[in-house]
């Protein structure tokens, strides 16, 4: 089974960064998305995409985004549901990112911030939720990567 979402879109308002009990950082925040396509006016049209992040991602992604910033998601649909206030089933559905790439800063400058958990530029190794996932160091890649087209796969 596969169950994979990639979006790019911009933050609808600041995330809203919450701790469990446990003491776990979770952050939640709506993406807007555009369709490829116009309505019959000729104006664009957009989804609104609940998300949430989790652990040290959740921290940076509350840290670095606001409302407005340009943010690119890998992640999964997730589903859940609960009984409201009213005694009617509440069902949600948003994506769970396991790693989020900060395609612009929270001042709207478009340079890309970069640290060892969740944001990224080119020349920085993405991070993901896996704790465990390759043990590289965050700032081994400062610069352009030097390589000819001739070493390119494609």
């Amino acid at each position: 089974m596969i169950n994979r979402v990639v979006l790019v879109g911009r933050l609808t308002k600041d995330p809203e960064l919450r701790y469990t009990p446990n003491g776990v950082a979770v952050c939640n925040f709506t993406l807007a998305v555009n369709r490829p396509f116009k309505d019959q006016n000729g104006e664009s049209q957009a989804d609104f995409i609940q998300v949430q992040t989790w652990r040290k991602i959740a921290e940076n992604t509350a840290n670095y985004l606001g409302k407005g910033s340009l943010a690119g998601i890998d992640g999964r649909i997730q589903t859940r549901n609960y009984e409201g206030d009213d005694g009617k089933r509440v069902y949600i559905t948003e994506v769970v990112a396991d790693s989020v790439q900060f395609l612009d800063t929270r001042n709207g400058q478009n340079q890309p911030q970069s640290n060892d958990s969740g944001a990224s530029n080119m020349n920085t190794p993405q991070t993901n939720n896996n704790e465990n996932s390759g043990g590289y160091e965050p700032n081994q890649y400062s610069g352009p990567i030097d390589i000819s087209d001739d070493d390119l796969p494609f």
